[in-house]
């Protein structure tokens, strides 16, 4: 895998989507510019009317600094059927901007849980057991809004959906990706493999097992670490999500238990040709984005640089 494409995101300059963790943000200008002086091609939306939801405005923004758009994160309370509604809408709202603005390759519509909004699930992310799960009944509500949302995304806007498996949302665990996979058509709803949300909701599998386990339905990869110790240390001390992402669970590439070389020798030998995007999520004092986005980028082109060697 030469040339590898790679994109990073709002959150790793602090624009996250949960209320209880925001802060001032950084403007979206220097954010882009950042993204892009620290070697990075593609970006991500972040929370609608972060960026100009204005498609031309957007895509003066964009080309100004030779990136692309890669997708947008919409949340939707999946389990409740009585929220499939305004998902979709939001989901089709959001597709569009992403459809007016879209370059090589086509942005993904990033369908999720609305995580972090059920206590009991963000008190216990990284430790789910099955006890915590949804019924065969709210299953099979989850899978059908999913679908829903995927099929109008599609109808309307000729873009596809990917499900990102996430910590304090329903679908955490291994088993519950493969559940939600399991009933949904692999035609219509693909996989945003989040290396750092997979290790840290699995208790340290390995996110080369979920590549190599869900690989026909991974489309698109979200490349993010998690640090074991701090890992370790929610699960005894019993922390709930937001306690853990302020003690930097999600820590910098390479300082962490994912084995990123390994995982992007697996992808070149599945022949992945798709945008990898870095996501970090960096909370308030917790030291300079610019500066953590340089170091991850230099991380994996080594990588890259170590594969290119032995060709």
């Amino acid at each position: 895998m030469i040339g590898l494409r790679i994109g990073n995101a709002p959150c790793s300059w602090g624009s996250l989507e949960f209320e209880n963790v925001k802060a001032e943000q950084i403007p979206f200008p220097r954010m882009l510019d950042e993204l892009a002086e620290t070697g990075y091609t593609g970006t991500e939306l972040g929370d609608w009317g972060y960026m100009p939801t204005d498609s031309p405005a957007l895509r003066d923004e964009l080309a100004n600094r030779g990136l692309v758009m890669l997708g947008a994160f919409v949340p939707v309370a999946l389990k409740e059927s009585s929220a499939h509604s305004a998902g979709i809408a939001a989901a089709v709202r959001t597709a569009r901007l992403l459809a007016a603005v879209a370059g090589d390759p086509l942005p993904y519509l990033v369908l999720a849980d609305n995580n972090g909004t059920v206590p009991a699930r963000t008190l216990r992310a990284g430790r789910v057991c099955p006890a915590d799960g949804l019924t065969p009944a709210q299953w099979k509500t989850f899978a059908s809004g999913a679908e829903a949302v995927a099929e109008a995304v599609l109808g309307e806007t000729g873009l596809k959906t990917v499900f990102h498996h996430h910590c304090a949302g329903y679908v955490e665990t291994h088993d519950e990706i493969a559940r939600l996979l399991e009933l949904t058509d692999p035609d219509l709803l693909g996989l945003v493999l989040d290396t750092g949300h997979y290790t840290f909701g699995s208790a340290g599998r390995d996110a080369v097992e979920a590549l190599e386990c869900f690989r026909r339905r991974v489309w698109y990869i979200h490349l993010k670490d998690c640090h074991p110790e701090i890992a370790a240390q929610s699960r005894v001390g019993q922390w709930d999500y937001f306690q853990s992402l302020r003690h930097g669970v999600f820590c910098e590439l390479g300082t962490g238990e994912v084995d990123f070389p390994r995982l992007l020798r697996r992808l070149a030998e599945f022949d992945y040709r798709g945008y990898m995007l870095v996501e970090q999520d960096v909370l308030p004092g917790m030291g300079s984005p610019k500066e953590s986005a340089r170091r991850n980028r230099q991380y994996l082109a080594a990588i890259e640089h170590s594969f290119t060697r032995r060709v």
